[in-house]
This record gives structure tokens, sequence and C-alpha cells, in this order.
């Protein structure tokens, strides 16, 4: 059960990534009101897919999201086994610069963990939990869609958003759903480690001219039923300076 929990959070980094380096440090809580950034151009039946991606980093931020240099975030979590409507309740804290991330989750007595990737080892309180390269899947793949090997590619519309999917040299891939009308990624599946993690933005804040989800839910499909996880995130720093220590390996 905490390896199929931990999953959950799994997902939740590889939502998180897409920071790469050079920026000013800033800080700040989201902003009181509305319910995101700028909207990015407005995605038509007949928009191309690349088209549609430029639109969904331009929803973002643009340039302020692709030159990121940190993510903190802070929140609680409920968690839900397969086929009960009773949550299991917990914090988080999610800290990531660069292709470096930290993740501790407690949630006790069901489960409590730390995880680091330190951009080139990986590390897991748990045993057989392995974190993924956060700049290969979600908005850390998104973010390198016109890059030389990667590939853009249309998917079948979904009621009122467009989709496409970005995938990289290695064959790793993500699938997008954006809004028409904004550009902004609703929702996004990514197959990993043998499952497929599914996430969908429920509200999002500007923080400094970055969109930041404030409130998620990510889906995990397992034979057994589906696994659930509701993020509510209440305090976000962007672009604070991160010693390395943060990611040391123990």
């Amino acid at each position: 059960m905490n390896k199929l929990f931990s999953s959950l959070i799994l997902g939740a980094i590889v939502f998180c990534a897409g920071v790469n380096a050079s920026a000013q440090g800033e800080t700040s809580k989201p902003a009181p009101g509305g319910n995101g950034a700028a909207a990015g151009p407005a995605i038509t039946a007949t928009t191309s897919p690349v088209e549609m991606a430029r639109a969904a980093i331009a929803a973002q931020g643009g340039e302020k999201f692709k030159n990121l240099k940190s993510v903190i975030l802070k929140g609680s979590v409920d968690l839900y086994a397969p086929n009960s409507t009773q949550s299991i309740p917990g914090g988080f804290v999610i800290v990531i610069a660069g292709d470096k991330a930290r993740i501790e989750v407690d949630a006790r007595p069901a489960v409590s963990f730390k995880m680091i990737y330190d951009g080139q080892r990986s590390y897991s309180s748990l045993p057989n939990v392995d974190m993924p390269p956060m700049t290969r899947f979600g908005m850390g793949l998104l973010v390198k869609f016109d890059q030389p090997g990667y590939v853009v590619s249309t998917l079948p519309d979904k009621k009122k958003q467009r989709a496409f999917r970005v995938s990289d040299p290695d064959g790793n891939t993500t699938d997008f759903y954006v809004d028409v009308a904004t550009g902004r990624v609703m929702s996004f599946l990514i197959p990993y480690g043998g499952y497929t993690f599914g996430t969908e933005n429920k509200k999002m804040k500007e923080i400094h001219g970055v969109l930041v989800a404030t409130s998620f839910t990510q889906r995990l499909e397992m034979p057994q039923g589906a696994f659930f996880a509701d993020y509510n995130v209440k305090d976000v720093k962007i672009n604070q300076p991160i010693g390395d220590d943060v990611f040391a390996i123990p």
C-alpha cells in the first residue's frame, strides 16, 4: 500500500517538473483572487499540435516559466485507496531545482517517506521506489518540445479541450489536454513504471508571472481499482536559492 501511495506522490513531482536554471530569486504565497495567469493564444480546430504546445507554454508564463530556477510547494494531501471514500490526510513538501528534486510526505500511520533525486542518483526511504528524471515527463518535457529529436503529435479532442502528445528521443511521452480559450494545460497523462498517471488541475494562480496549480488531483489506475490523491498547495516559493545539501543522498 505504501508503494502505491508513493507512486501517486511521484506523479505530483513529475507534474511540478520543468525548471531549469537562470532567474532572480523571488518569494510568494499564492496571490489572492483570480484563477491563473494571463491566457495564452486561443486554440482553434485548425491549430497544429506544435502551436498548441507553444500556446501552453505561453499560458504557463512563457519565458518566465521556461527560465524558472526553483520551485518549493508546501501543503496538504488527501489519499484515497481503491473503492474507498475515506481519505487519508497528510502533508507534503516538494522542492525542485533544475533536474533535482526532494519530496517529503507525512500521512502517518498510513505512509510517511522521503525521496531525493540529485540529478544523477535517486534515494527513497521506501524500498523499490525510484524517482523519475524530472525533465523527461510532464511539464519538464513540455518545455523541450521544440528541441531537436522531440516530436509533437495530435491526439483526439476531449470535450472542450484539444490534445497533443510530446515525445522525447528516448520514447518518453506525456499527453496534454489544453483549454481552447486560454491554452492552459488542464490535465495530462504520463506512462511511467508500467502505470499511467493522470493529473487534473482544479485551481491555478499567477505567482510573479508564472502559472502555478494550487489544487490538483492525481489518479493512478491499478488492477484493483483507481488510487486518488488530492493536493492543496498552501505555500509557494519560486526562484529561491537552494543549496546542494537539500538534495544530498543519505
